[in-house]
């Protein structure tokens, strides 16, 4: 019988009969699938865009080993022996890295430790070389020290630079898994005229076809920003790529990164705010080196802006700081500065998204308290890096950077289409970015006209926030007659980490007068009520410090909050982001403290509460 049903099926013409004819069969007028036109972001990406190696002088030559393949390696989710401290690993892998060695005499300990015929070349490299050899490198960390300070390249090879970065670009291209792990080609450009800090990391949207085409450009070539800019522009008219670059570090800047006039001392204007605001669409708030959101004699209202705060001196500890510069080295300070700007020229040349980074100099991109690995090989765990020294300074120990004084410090948050170098690049530039200060919390903002509160709660929450508003990064421009913008936020905790506290939004804005302010609600509190726009009481701790534990047995592992701006002036520029706060968790002192079995000095912050800040939405009148 199975014979003959096998027989008959193969007939010509019986098959026929199990199709539908062409003509008879009806297409629905639109797709059954409601995800077929889903185009926008689905998921967030956690890396890390500021990661040094032994390959940036500062590092190696000061001792560091470790080079970029174990920086890859590591950030990738494998095991690897760190410098002073045991193995490392994270507890789970980043999804993108950017290695961003520093571009003066980047490779040279590499190339010194291995004798590089490249490198004796020149009677200088044939010295340190052998200085290293006989184990006083340091000594010759210090020559190279000065000399840098100088703006002096005392190697002056470009033989030597461009093999170098011949050998950046197969690192990164040999590493990069698109869809499961993405690397970006960059460097830092290491501006520090007179000590203050005006770093940019350059990164790349490309592969190497384009970027061999060109040499990283550091402060040997130019310490003015404008000069950087007009490299990356020759770069993209060259090549057809693409770069940004991404400042750090403001609060070591005393009073220079967001300066309102140009490195040569004129006004801006609008042409300089507009090349400004497009090869720099971000700024890293949160480091090691201090998180540089907010200042609390900036904003004195503000109760969570005194955040590990890093502010004695510039970078260098050559300048004591002066309260007066403070105004021009904060982020949320900058973004008002850009909307005063914005009204005088045209042009906003502060309007950055944020996002964090570890700034790590021992190749290890950590972040997490109980798993930070320090900012550089001598601040790995160890009983005496509470004692430890990070930057001394020359002038007075009051302007030193303390070992102790280091936040575990942070990430680069992105919402992207897809885990690769274009599709993270891209959300990059549109700023659709936010920071966090070393966990991996989800934050999602839409800003619009017509948000309605349950539907914060919508599964679909994602799709009518952009179908009908715009996300974090984005513009909000003149909605309804009598409308006031209305805000979606969604916070979900990390998974490994502490419960959530609050949701914020802080508002920027021009009075009539045209005067900067700023205001702060919160729009969701765990466990409580909101009252005139606050939280009603503190969340409170289950922090056991001698135990460096803690427990979600408060705040609330899911945040969800609506907001309509009760204070809306259409005629006034305005911007708005969300700030997350986690309940209190043990700080990297007190899990040192365990572990060690030691005590910290008096004053020491023994515990914290991470947070994520969002990039803004901007409103502009008309």
């Amino acid at each position: 019988m199975l014979a003959a049903i096998c027989c008959c099926l193969s007939l010509p013409g019986f098959a026929q009969d199990f199709e539908v004819a062409e003509e008879d069969y009806a297409s629905p007028p639109r797709p059954y699938s409601p995800y077929v036109n889903d185009h926008y972001p689905q998921d967030v990406y956690f890396g890390d865009t500021h990661l040094h190696t032994s390959w940036s002088a500062d590092a190696g030559m000061a001792g560091a080993t470790l080079g970029p393949d174990e920086a890859y390696r590591v950030s990738r989710g494998e095991v690897i022996q760190s410098q002073a401290a045991g193995p490392f690993k994270l507890l789970r892998p980043l999804d993108f890295v950017v290695v961003a060695d520093h571009a003066e005499n980047i490779g040279l300990s590499d190339y010194l430790q291995r004798g590089d015929p490249l490198v004796l070349q020149s009677e200088t490299g044939r010295r340190w070389a052998e200085m290293m050899r006989q184990g006083n490198g340091y000594d010759a960390f210090i020559e190279w020290v000065d000399g840098n300070g100088r703006g002096e390249d005392q190697i002056g090879s470009p033989e030597m630079a461009a093999s170098v970065w011949e050998t950046v670009i197969a690192n990164a291209e040999r590493y990069n898994d698109p869809g499961v792990f993405t690397t970006f080609i960059g460097f830092e450009w290491t501006s520090g005229p007179g000590g203050n800090n005006l770093h940019r990391n350059v990164i790349f949207r490309d592969g190497a076809e384009r970027t061999r085409q060109v040499l990283p450009f550091s402060t040997y070539d130019s310490d003015d920003p404008e000069a950087l800019w007009a490299y990356m522009e020759s770069y993209e008219a060259r090549t057809g790529g693409r770069a940004l670059a991404i400042p750090h570090n403001g609060n070591l800047s005393n009073g220079m990164m967001f300066m309102l006039e140009t490195f040569g001392g004129t006004a801006f204007d609008g042409d300089y705010a507009a090349t400004r605001a497009r090869y720099e669409p971000l700024v890293e708030v949160t480091q090691p080196k201090g998180t540089g959101e907010a200042h609390p004699l900036l904003s004195p209202d503000d109760a969570f802006a005194d955040f590990e705060i890093v502010d004695a001196s510039n970078l260098s500890g050559s300048e004591p700081k002066q309260p007066e510069m403070l105004k021009t080295e904060y982020a949320r300070e900058a973004l008002k500065l850009g909307l005063a700007e914005e009204a005088r020229i045209g042009a906003n040349p502060f309007k950055f998204g944020m996002i964090g980074s570890t700034d790590a100099h021992n190749a290890i991109p950590s972040t997490r308290e109980e798993n930070w690995f320090g900012k550089a090989y001598i601040v790995e765990p160890s009983p005496h890096r509470r004692d430890g020294v990070l930057i001394e300074s020359q002038v007075s120990p009051e302007y030193s950077i303390y070992d102790i004084d280091l936040g575990a410090s942070g990430l680069a948050a992105v919402w992207a289409t897809e885990n690769t170098r274009e599709a993270i690049w891209d959300a990059m530039k549109r700023r659709e970015v936010y920071a966090t200060t070393g966990s991996r919390l989800r934050v999602q903002v839409f800003g619009g006209w017509d948000f309605a509160e349950d539907e914060v709660s919508r599964p679909d929450f994602a799709r009518q926030g952009y179908a009908r508003g715009v996300p974090m990064g984005g513009d909000l421009f003149a909605g309804p007659e009598g409308a006031s913008p209305t805000f979606m936020v969604r916070a979900l905790r990390d998974p490994d980490g502490a419960n959530l506290d609050r949701i914020q939004i802080v508002k920027g804005w021009l009075d009539a007068e045209g005067i900067p302010q700023e205001r702060i609600w919160d729009i969701a509190c765990a466990g409580r009520e909101i009252e005139a726009g606050h939280c009603a009481g503190d969340v409170g701790s289950t922090v056991d410090i001698a135990d460096a534990s803690w427990t979600n047995t408060i705040g609330a592992a899911v945040l969800g909050g609506h907001w309509q701006d009760p204070e809306f002036d259409p005629a006034a520029r305005a911007f708005y982001y969300a700030r997350v706060i986690e309940i209190p968790s043990p700080r990297w002192t007190a899990y040192d403290a365990k572990f060690f079995g030691i005590e910290m000095p008096e004053g020491t912050s023994m515990t914290v509460r991470d947070r994520a800040y969002t990039s803004p939405i901007w409103f502009t009148p008309g």
